[in-house]
C-alpha cells in the first residue's frame, strides 16, 4: 500500500468538544463549575480522589464527557499535581478490532517503516526497552517497556502539547485471525489536547487496520 506524508500525518485539532466555561456546564449539567467544585467540596472530593469524585458525579446523572471534566479541572481548580509537578490530568482511550493476527498488528508499532504507514511520516524507532522515536510530525519519545505480541509502553511528546504524556498499547488475540487493540494516552494536561488526541488516535488506527489488513 502507498501511502503520502500527509495521509500518514496525526492531526491535532486542540479544541475541546465542548466550551469548558461556567454557561456550558449549567446548560449541560445544571450546575455552574463553581456550584460543582463547592458541592464536590461538601462531598469530601478532595480527601476521597478522583475515583470516589468520579462515581459521584456518574450517580449524579452527570453526561460522561463532563464527569470527566468536571473531576479533572476539580483537581485544577485545588493545584493538585503529582510528584513531578504536573497534574495527574485526563485520559483517553482508543480501540480497534483489526482482521489480522497478533503477530502483524505489533509488528507495524516495531519498526520506522511500518510505523511511518501510518503513525506519522518519516518515523524512526528504535523499538526496545529504553529505545527512542521520532517523525516528521515533531512526535518523539521513548519506548519504556516492549514485550512482543503483548504491549508497549511509551512517552509521548510533541511540540503542540503543553507537556510529555505517557502512552500505553496492548494487543489482544481475538481468534480467527482478529486482534484486539487498545491505546491508552494519559497525563494529558488539558481537555482541548484530551479531545485532540482521542481524534487523532482514532484516524491513525483507522490507518493501521488498512495497512494490516491489506
Amino acid at each position: 500500500m502507498t501511502v503520502t506524508a500527509e495521509e500518514t500525518t496525526m492531526r491535532y485539532k486542540l479544541e475541546p468538544e465542548h466550551p469548558i466555561t461556567d454557561a456550558a456546564a449549567k446548560a449541560a449539567t445544571g450546575k455552574t463549575l463553581g456550584e460543582w467544585f463547592a458541592a464536590l467540596d461538601t462531598f469530601g472530593g478532595r480527601e476521597k480522589g478522583r475515583r470516589a469524585v468520579g462515581t459521584h458525579l456518574v450517580e449524579q446523572k452527570v453526561d460522561p464527557w463532563w464527569c470527566t471534566t468536571i473531576a479533572v479541572e476539580y483537581e485544577k481548580h485545588h493545584d493538585v499535581r503529582l510528584k513531578d509537578g504536573l497534574f495527574e490530568g485526563y485520559f483517553i482511550c482508543a480501540t480497534k478490532t483489526v482482521a489480522a493476527p497478533v503477530e502483524a498488528v505489533y509488528a507495524a508499532w516495531t519498526s520506522g517503516e511500518a510505523l511511518s504507514r501510518w503513525f506519522g511520516p518519516g518515523t524512526s524507532a528504535d523499538v526496545h526497552d529504553g529505545g527512542p522515536y521520532a517523525n516528521g510530525d515533531g512526535d518523539r519519545g521513548t519506548f519504556q517497556r516492549v514485550r512482543a505480541n503483548k504491549d508497549l509502553r511509551l512517552t509521548f511528546e510533541n511540540p503542540v502539547f503543553s507537556a510529555p504524556t505517557q502512552v500505553e498499547v496492548q494487543l489482544q488475540d481475538k481468534g480467527k485471525g482478529k486482534t484486539g487493540l487498545l491505546v491508552n494516552h494519559k497525563r494529558i494536561q488539558s481537555r482541548g489536547e484530551a479531545d485532540g488526541l482521542r481524534a487523532a488516535w482514532g484516524e491513525a488506527l483507522d490507518r493501521l487496520k488498512k495497512l494490516c489488513e491489506s
